[in-house]
Parts: C-alpha cells; structure tokens; sequence
C-alpha cells in the first residue's frame, strides 16, 4: 500500500485531506469580498461599494484578488490543520471529559474543540493574514508577491514582526471557532435531524449550515479583527500614527473616528462569511464522502479478489 493509500484509509487522513479541499474552496470564493473587508477596515471613508468601484477603476478587476497567493498557498495544510485538530479533540475531550457514548461528540465537546482549534491555528493564521493584510493595502507601485512581502517584514522589523498582532489573533479565533463549529453542528441537525450520525445531509444543508456558522462567529469577535488589521497594517501606513498595542490601537482608533470605525465593514464581512463557510463545509462534507466512498470500494475490490 502506497502513502496515499494509506493515508486515505485513516480517518484522520481523510480529515486532512478533506480540509484542504474546503479551504480552497473558501479561499476562492471569498478572496474578492475580504480585500473590500481589509481596506474599509484600513480606512476612514467610503462604503463597500464606492471602495469596489474605486478599485476596479483605477487597479482593474484582478485587484481584488491581490494578496491570494499567501492564503492559498497555505490554505490547503491550514484549514487541513484546522479540520484535523478540532475532529482530534471533539473526540478526545467527549472521551475524556463527558463520558459520551454517543457516535458524535456532544455539543460542549464541540464548542470546546472549537477553542482549542482556533488557538493552536493562530500560529500559521498571524503570519498568513499579515503578509496578505499588507499585500491587500499595498498599491501597485509596491513591491507584490507573498515571497517578497515576507522577507521585507524579516530585514525591516525582524522575526517579532512576521507575528505582529499574534495575541490578539488568538483573542480573536479561540471563542471564534468554538462558536464557529457549534453552529455549524447545531444548524446541520436542525436542518436535516439525524444528519449528525447518518451524515446524509443534502448540499443545501452544508452550505446554510456552513455559511450561518461563518457569520455567527464572525458577530462576535468583529471588533478584534478591526484592531487586528490596524495593528498588522500599521508599518506600511505611513499617513496614521502607530499603535503600542491593543488598547492603544482602540482607544486612538475610538477616538479619532467614533466607536463606529470597531464595525466598520461588518456587513461585507459577514456577506463574505456566508459565501466562504457555505464553500468550506460543503466541499469538506462532499470531500469526505467521496474519500470514505472510494476507500469503500477499494476495500469491496480487495474482498472480491480473495
């Protein structure tokens, strides 16, 4: 049996795999939507459609997928992570924990799993979001490509500046993702009852599952992404003073601009969110079926060879 082979006959294998697929899927499908998300949260004027206008007029339509090749390029061992870990203890915290001899973990398992998923992927996440934050704001008189971006940050603020804005990353994904993956889980069964153990759950299902836990755990945790994209974006924005951290970053921002600016693109995030989660669950659900039924098959052709 060759690696693949094998790695396919696990089921944590087929998790990995599966991941990838939907975070290329959600990679593609929301980049356009959270470049607008980056430059209104970046700045102080104009409304989603005027940024998109702008952009299109004056960098052409190929600008809004600026700064993809960063998430892309990890999205699929990223969100393959992500999916892998958080199956690893939805499983290990309903064992351990809460003693659930159900065949799904229970809702807690999964909110817990959840946190724990969204801190330990804040470690790629920080570094990923900050090259693509300062390629989505860059012009086109700036030096492009993630390779490029990557090793300025390196020369000019060092390996602490690759991980600039990584605690508040954290302070951002950990509740984010336990909200995330309850959601999902909840809405699923809702949707489709039986569906967690049968996982026969049609298309539509993963989708608006999928899409209302992206913007649940979005809601919530929206202000820190603001602060986030200011504290990453700030090196290269010479027109606005620098940040010495969090607080600093909100009180200056509050104060400047009104408590609004902590919302500011909330409804292109949240429309991203929808179009993005939708994407990811059902490629992953699609993803994990089609593996499961081709290990299935190989399995049937070994037996009948025998």
């Amino acid at each position: 049996m060759d690696f693949w082979q094998e790695l396919l006959a696990s089921n944590w294998g087929r998790e990995f795999v599966a991941g990838g697929f939907g975070g290329i899927a959600g990679t593609i499908a929301g980049h356009p939507l959270d470049t607008l998300r980056i430059r209104q949260q970046s700045s102080n004027t104009g409304s989603a459609f005027s940024i998109l206008r702008q952009v299109v007029i004056k960098e052409g339509p190929a600008a809004l997928y600026k700064g993809m090749g960063a998430p892309l390029a990890s999205v699929t061992f990223q969100n393959a992570l992500v999916f892998q870990i958080y199956a690893i203890l939805s499983r290990a915290f309903d064992s351990s924990i809460f003693a659930n001899n159900d065949s799904v973990p229970s809702y807690k398992g999964v909110a817990m799993a959840g946190v724990g998923t969204g801190a330990i992927q804040s470690l790629i996440v920080s570094p990923v979001e900050l090259i693509k934050i300062r390629l989505q704001l860059s012009k086109k008189t700036s030096p492009t490509g993630p390779i490029h971006v990557a090793k300025t940050i390196l020369k000019t603020e060092g390996i602490r500046g690759l991980f600039r804005g990584f605690n508040i990353t954290i302070l951002r994904d950990a509740p984010a993702h336990g909200i995330y993956f309850w959601t999902y889980e909840y809405m699923r069964e809702q949707l489709h009852p039986g569906c967690r153990k049968t996982g026969d759950e049609s298309l539509k299902t993963m989708w608006i599952s999928g899409g209302l836990a992206g913007v649940s755990s979005w809601i919530g945790c929206y202000p820190l992404d603001v602060v986030k994209t200011r504290l990453q974006a700030q090196s290269w924005t010479s027109s606005r003073k620098g940040y010495d951290g969090v607080i600093d970053c909100v009180e200056k921002s509050v104060k400047q601009e009104g408590h609004g600016v902590l919302w500011r693109g909330l409804r292109t995030t949240l429309a991203r969110a929808f179009v993005v989660n939708g994407a990811i669950f059902a490629a992953y659900e699609t993803a994990m079926r089609c593996l499961i039924n081709q290990q299935r098959n190989i399995q049937i052709g070994h037996h009948n060879l025998k």
